[in-house]
């Protein structure tokens, strides 16, 4: 069969609304329930190491918030080219080429900004005693990294083999993968943290080097799917894998650099407020995490569907479709709107049941933290449903390619209205640590509605009009 007429796996052209939900929700089940996976994932690390001691889990935790936001990030970079395989696909001209292309160069980019990575978690040690830190804990912090930045290359390349998969029609193979590598780092810790099955017990070391392995795992199951898949393997995307397209790998680099800024930006808004919290009180910072905790837990949802409306907006765009582009979009829309409605009304209803998920909320040791926690979770409630919708309308437009405007509506919305609203609230009112929630509410609403704004306009914006 001629290489340039391979099928694409996912229906492209709808007939109608009944047809682009049913494709949204094929793909954004198996998304979604991969993240929630990849949650348990990084769990697993913290139970094993919280049983060696608090001074352990304390040098897990800075080696952690400085790896997986850089790790975060860079997959961000990289996961762009989603929306470049999708307009490929729906503009159907030379896509086993085209698709091909852009798959290798995400790759090249994947090991180039990997090794970018683990030259500044090398820096571990020196970063933590500038922040602040302890010797003691600096050094601990720093040997943990310099382990497990030995995965970070396997995991940004693995994030890259995943949304082609997905972009390709086959989601199914993020979730079972991911589950595969829940399973090896659950083998693994439990083998080298406390040495098990034969194995040294190397204690924090042990859950790195078991980090490590597990992202080897689950970057050669991606290679053995894509290879045994017919579908997959048609591509042949490990082919000429040393022949550069310049042009392409700019292309990637142009609209995959927003999206790193955003979350960057994000995730300093969130460590921001956590700041903010440890200044007001144990107590508070305590019910401030697990508060957050579970919020995040919930928006593994939206965003898997703001991964499948990328997909579906992008197929849309390359065969030149308004009409079932503006379908695509507000059906990922309402759906992450609609979910995010029921875990508030779970916030509101039951949050002592969601915090059994982290704590036990009737021990008197916990009861400061429960209390706080629960005034937070209220207000987590509140911005529940525009945290989902920014989310997904975020990955709407970038189905239509559309990422630097987004990067500033994020940088502004965070950290002018969200962070702002959060120090003064937190400590010039009474309000205290419910005032910097309300804060990042604050911060999540301007996001949702100058990014839907965005979103309703994108054909007055000129955004559909797709280059020839």
């Amino acid at each position: 069969m001629d290489e340039t007429h391979a099928s694409v796996p996912l229906r492209i052209r709808s007939d109608g609304w009944r047809d682009e939900i049913a494709a949204t929700y094929r793909l954004a089940w198996p998304l979604a329930l991969a993240n929630l996976l990849q949650m348990l994932v990084h769990a697993v690390d913290v139970v094993f190491v919280a049983r060696l001691g608090e001074k352990e889990l304390a040098a897990s935790a800075l080696g952690i918030a400085l790896f997986g936001l850089t790790m975060w990030a860079l997959t961000g970079l990289c996961g762009i080219v989603a929306a470049l395989i999708a307009e490929e696909l729906g503009r159907r001209k030379h896509a086993v080429r085209e698709v091909r292309r852009s798959v290798r160069m995400a790759l090249w980019l994947a090991v180039a900004s990997g090794l970018f990575g683990m030259l500044l978690c090398a820096q571990g040690e020196a970063l933590m005693l500038a922040s602040g830190q302890t010797p003691e804990l600096s050094r601990r912090a720093g040997a943990f990294l310099g382990i497990i930045l030995w995965a970070m290359v396997p995991m940004v390349l693995s994030s890259v083999l995943r949304n082609f998969v997905s972009a390709l029609g086959r989601p199914i193979f993020a979730t079972a993968i991911t589950f595969i590598a829940l399973g090896a780092s659950l083998l693994f810790n439990y083998a080298l943290v406390f040495g098990n099955l034969g194995a040294p017990a190397l204690g924090l070391e042990g859950s790195a080097l078991a980090s490590v392995l597990t992202a080897l795992v689950q970057l050669l199951s991606y290679v053995v799917a894509i290879l045994w898949d017919r579908r997959l393997r048609r591509y042949r995307i490990f082919g000429n894998w040393w022949r550069p397209e310049w042009e392409r790998l700019r292309e990637i680099i142009r609209l995959g650099t927003p999206i790193m800024v955003i979350i960057i930006a994000e995730a300093g808004l969130f460590s921001g407020a956590a700041l903010l919290m440890g200044r007001i009180g144990a107590s508070e910072l305590a019910g401030h995490t697990v508060a957050l905790q579970i919020a995040a837990l919930a928006f593994q949802i939206p965003f898997g569907i703001g991964q499948a409306a990328t997909i579906r907006v992008g197929y849309h765009y390359g065969a030149r479709n308004r009409e079932a582009i503006a379908r695509a979009g507000w059906v990922g829309i309402a759906m992450g709107g609609a979910f995010m409605c029921l875990t508030a009304s779970a916030m509101i209803l039951a949050p002592t049941l969601l915090l059994r998920i982290y704590v036990d909320p009737n021990a008197p040791a916990n009861a400061a933290m429960v209390g706080f926690a629960v005034q937070y979770m209220v207000i987590a409630a509140a911005f529940q449903l525009f945290d989902g919708v920014q989310a997904v309308a975020a990955g709407a437009l970038r189905g239509l390619q559309d990422t630097r405007m987004p990067m500033w509506i994020a940088i502004f919305s965070y950290w002018v209205p969200g962070f702002g609203t959060a120090i003064w609230l937190g400590f010039n009112t009474p309000l205290e640590g419910t005032g910097v929630w309300i804060g990042l509410a604050t911060g999540l609403v301007f996001s949702a509605g100058l990014l839907t704004w965005r979103w309703a306009r994108r054909d007055r914006l000129g955004l559909t009009a797709r280059p020839a």
